[in-house]
């Protein structure tokens, strides 16, 4: 059964988990060695429970551990009832949800797992935590099969990008590549058209592409670019084709998120309902 303990203390030891939240440095180096990652709000919690996350532990303010309490059932964990005040102090923040977990990490995906897949995300070096969240939680709701990240993007499972996607980054399949330099050649090995969204003298408009591919449907990787810059130069290079969407008002550009969310609804296959394939556990 799960153990509450009362902790008034914030420099318990017990507590280290959630230590200094908004401390990206820190926190990088601390989940990676630990094998953890952190969940925000009750919502986020239950979702990675029922994903099967393992919970370490669980911090809590005493408002809610009723709503949460049938998840404990079973579960030979300590929770840690705290005030907000204290929640505050160790973490770094107002934590104004006031329910913390810390999670099991697991790497539940590899990539050649994404490969029988039909519509994927791929993303190049996008290191807002926000960002790839929200690609996530787009791509899951579109009801594309998974998203792919380049060995420098950042970590679906750091606390910003799983509260932006809201735990959609428990459901829908998402790896790594391992090979920057190449690893755009093992899609098209796979039967993907490779298309990298950015401006260039070539590129089409998107719902150009669009009709093409309703036209002669086919599998779809869509690349998107790093914050600012954009794609590199390397990987525009390796697609089959460059895609943009067209703007107005002076307005040359999306943030990415916002563009992903745009290029996905526009590039779902016709046939696929909405919310199939982001409840998929995979294809292994």
């Amino acid at each position: 059964m799960a153990t509450f303990i009362d902790i008034g203390d914030p420099a318990d030891p017990r507590l280290a988990d959630y230590v200094s939240l908004r401390d990206v440095n820190l926190r990088k180096s601390l989940e990676a060695e630990h094998g953890l990652f952190i969940a925000e709000g009750a919502k986020v919690i239950r979702r990675a429970c029922e994903a099967g996350y393992p919970p370490r532990s669980f911090l809590l303010a005493p408002r809610w551990i009723d709503g949460l309490r049938d998840l404990f059932d079973g579960l030979d964990v300590e929770v840690f009832v705290v005030s907000e005040a204290l929640a505050e102090q160790v973490t770094g923040f107002h934590v104004h949800r006031g329910a913390l977990a810390s999670m099991c990490r697991q790497i539940r995906w590899s990539a050649a797992d994404l490969m029988e897949a039909r519509r994927l995300v791929v993303c190049e070096d996008i290191v807002d935590h926000t960002n790839v969240g929200a690609i996530i939680r787009c791509a899951a709701g579109i009801g594309w099969d998974g998203v792919l990240l380049a060995p420098r993007a950042a970590d679906p499972l750091y606390r910003r990008a799983i509260k932006t996607s809201m735990g959609t980054v428990f459901q829908l399949p998402w790896a790594r590549l391992d090979d920057w330099a190449g690893g755009l050649h093992e899609l098209r090995d796979y039967g993907f058209t490779v298309a990298a969204m950015a401006l260039s003298d070539d590129s089409v408009s998107l719902d150009e592409f669009a009709a093409d591919l309703r036209h002669n449907p086919r599998k779809v990787a869509l690349l998107m670019g790093t914050e600012g810059t954009g794609l590199s130069a390397h990987w525009i290079s390796q697609a089959d084709v460059v895609v943009r969407i067209p703007m107005a008002g002076g307005v040359d550009s999306l943030n990415v998120a916002a563009a992903a969310a745009v290029a996905c609804y526009e590039l779902r296959e016709a046939d696929q309902p909405f919310g199939v394939r982001g409840q998929s556990s995979g294809y292994k």
